[in-house]
């Protein structure tokens, strides 16, 4: 989609230097660039290469303010995220026509929003929602009392069990599994066998929040499992039953955490991290890749960084890292 620098700046919050008719098509990298298309810095040292790439116009900070030169810049307090932004102007979907494809099958007790759109093969299931806007990708099953807000995406072959609440512009990708049972087992001490323990709980997933491809969140057991509003999930993460899961968390690709876990608000996770049941991440920690939490642990620090197994601060890991250097040197 077509959007003039002018455009772009008034949308990302910028202000213009330059010309502001001038005509931006396509984002890129500054190394990949060409004509027509918008490039971004978040370095003074780097805009220099930007402003002698084919681009049509550069994103830059406030330290491009006093440069001289003939390519439209359009600057902005953080240009990352005004490139993001950028992003969703310069490619908006385009709106699909409402539709239930003749090879949906839909029970007649399912209520269907009448600007959605449901492709084929999908199956949805009796007293299910779906909301206004709210598109539902091939093959997809959509459980019995599924409720699913406005202007969400549920990409193809996604299996949301009966039950779960999903808010508003919500995405979920291909192959993702919402509402499964718990791993909840108890062993019976006479015969030794494992008897499944009640999996009746619920999955609410709110507003805004984005899932990964084949990543699986599991129901309550008795109470809810909870994905909070904004919170970004990567492809193949598992969250176990009962985890409650704060705002604008983010969760790297092949997370694990077990069951009963509370993340609070604005945690990172890294790729590959594993936490135990029972933990609890206070608001704002940051866990490096492949970090280990052990069960019933509190780990508190906002912006603080943890690595390592079990997790400790960085520096005390560092420290670690290094005292063991020192005895590899003495052998």
């Amino acid at each position: 989609m077509k959007q003039t620098v002018g455009g772009i700046a008034r949308g990302v919050g910028g202000k213009v230097w330059g010309d502001e008719s001038t005509e931006v098509t396509g984002l890129a990298s500054i190394q990949s660039a060409s004509p027509g298309d918008l490039v971004f810095v978040e370095e003074a040292r780097h805009l220099g290469s930007a402003l002698g790439s084919k681009a049509a116009a550069v994103i830059a900070g406030t330290f491009a303010e006093t440069e001289t030169t003939s390519k439209p810049l359009v600057i902005a307090a953080h240009p990352r995220l005004a490139f993001a932004r950028a992003a969703v102007l310069l490619h908006r979907p385009s709106e699909r026509a409402p539709e239930i494809h003749p090879s949906a099958i839909i029970l007649p007790s399912a209520s269907i929003a009448v600007s959605a759109v449901i492709d084929p093969w999908t199956f949805v299931g009796a007293n299910a929602v779906i909301g206004e806007h709210t598109w539902i990708g091939a093959g997809c099953v959509i459980g019995t009392g599924v409720v699913i807000g406005q202007e969400s995406k549920i990409y193809p072959r996604v299996t949301i069990y009966p039950g779960t609440r999903i808010g508003d512009r919500v995405v979920v990708h291909a192959g993702a599994v919402l509402g499964s049972d718990g791993f909840g087992y108890v062993r019976d001490p006479s015969s030794g066998r494992h008897e499944k323990f009640p999996q009746v709980g619920r999955l609410d997933i709110e507003d805004d929040v984005e899932i990964g491809a084949n990543t699986t969140i599991d129901r309550g057991a008795l109470e809810i499992t909870r994905i909070g509003r904004g919170t970004k999930i990567d492809n193949l993460v598992h969250i176990g039953h009962n985890c409650n899961l704060g705002e604008n968390v983010i969760v790297a690709a092949q997370a694990g955490f077990s069951g009963s876990i509370v993340i609070e608000d604005n945690v990172v996770i890294g790729g590959q991290v594993g936490i135990g049941e029972h933990a609890h991440i206070k608001q704002g920690v940051l866990l490096g890749g492949q970090a280990g939490v052990l069960p019933n642990k509190v780990l508190r620090g906002k912006g603080e960084p943890f690595w390592g197994t079990p997790a400790k601060p960085l520096r005390d890991y560092l420290k670690s890292l290094g005292a063991l250097a020192k005895l590899g040197r003495k052998q």
